[in-house]
């Protein structure tokens, strides 16, 4: 029935209400909560950390507001915080005085990641997951990941003897996971097989299978003080494909990776749920410098809200298929959530 009107105006016909009403599930924050199909939560977080040597206070680093390059002492009190939080894990770079062109220092006992992965064991102990960046590129003066050629080409097969060389040592200074980033052919087989050889069985290997040639990097190179001269698209894999990447973490479970990851994150979340589906390992995805620096200069500039962004960001990470989330808002997040 049409309701009546005053002279001169146009009826309102009656319309029937929606049957399906979506918006029920939406109206209040608990209820929204209640029915959330992707959490976040601190034990799916791991912190990037950068240790650097010769340094007696932490120095920002400026592409990336809030991330320090810290001392040995300052790198406790970081990984202490993380521990408390309930953070999943910390991943440790370390940054040297020397470089060379086969990255000794990598390998060095005494070196400053080997003596900082010493460092954190000992004071978080089981605490918090330890992993380590199992890569040449902070220690060679080239600043590739592996060693080159005469002609200036990364030497795959020459690599992975050093790589090898590098994961006993970082076992042998007690690391819980090592995570080997540089993208050389066969790069897990022979570090599994290096860690059994040396009765370092029980450390787990995540490998960065799906490692992408980004331009998200540049702020993470200014954290490490990359050498680099050119670029690593002759390892790193072509932006253009997808599948390619799944291939890849298919070859590294074969090869006897506990934990394969895909970076970078937000650029590449069909890859996430791409590996998600193929592999019965758990998956990380890395949160890279460059997509936290976006954010954080549109925050200061105003454009966004910055705290908003952030935990949408490792929401979309989350509901991609990542079980672990690599991310240098990991400590802030947890903050974050909890006021959520």
């Amino acid at each position: 029935m049409i309701p009546p009107t005053t002279e001169g105006e146009t009826p309102i016909p009656a319309v029937a209400g929606p049957l399906l009403r979506p918006r029920r599930l939406r109206r209040t924050p608990g209820v929204r909560s209640l029915i959330a199909e992707t959490s976040v939560e601190p034990r799916n977080l791991v912190l990037p950390l950068f240790v650097r040597e010769g340094i007696d206070a932490p120095i920002p680093i400026g592409s990336m507001p809030g991330v320090v390059q810290h001392t040995r002492g300052t790198l406790l009190k970081a990984v202490t915080e993380a521990a408390e939080a309930g953070l999943g894990g910390v991943m440790l770079f370390g940054i040297p005085e020397h470089r060379d062109a086969t990255g000794s220092c990598a390998l060095d006992p005494t070196g400053i990641l080997n003596l900082a992965i010493t460092d954190v064991v000992a004071e978080v102990g089981d605490a918090i997951t330890v992993m380590s960046d199992l890569c040449l590129d902070e220690f060679t003066d080239h600043g590739h990941c592996g060693v080159l050629t005469p002609d200036g080409r990364v030497d795959n097969d020459a690599t992975l003897a050093l790589y090898a060389e590098m994961a006993r040592a970082h076992a042998h200074a007690g690391v819980d996971v090592v995570g080997p980033s540089g993208m050389m052919d066969g790069q897990v087989r022979v570090i599994r097989e290096a860690l059994d050889a040396a009765n370092h069985t029980e450390v787990s290997v995540l490998a960065y299978s799906a490692k992408y040639a980004s331009a998200f990097y540049g702020p993470f190179r200014e954290a490490v003080d990359s050498t680099l001269d050119g670029d690593r698209r002759t390892y790193q894999q072509d932006p253009r494909n997808g599948r390619e990447g799944v291939r890849e973490a298919l070859l590294d479970v074969e090869e006897g990776a506990d934990i394969v990851m895909v970076k970078p994150a937000l650029g590449y979340l069909d890859v996430v749920r791409a590996v998600r589906e193929a592999v019965d390992v758990p998956v990380a995805a890395y949160n890279v410098s460059g997509e936290y620096a976006m954010v954080e200069a549109a925050a200061a500039n105003g454009w966004i809200d910055r705290e908003a962004a952030i935990l949408e960001s490792l929401t979309s990470i989350r509901r991609a298929g990542a079980d672990i989330v690599l991310t240098y808002w990991a400590l802030e997040a947890t903050t974050l959530l909890q006021r959520r």
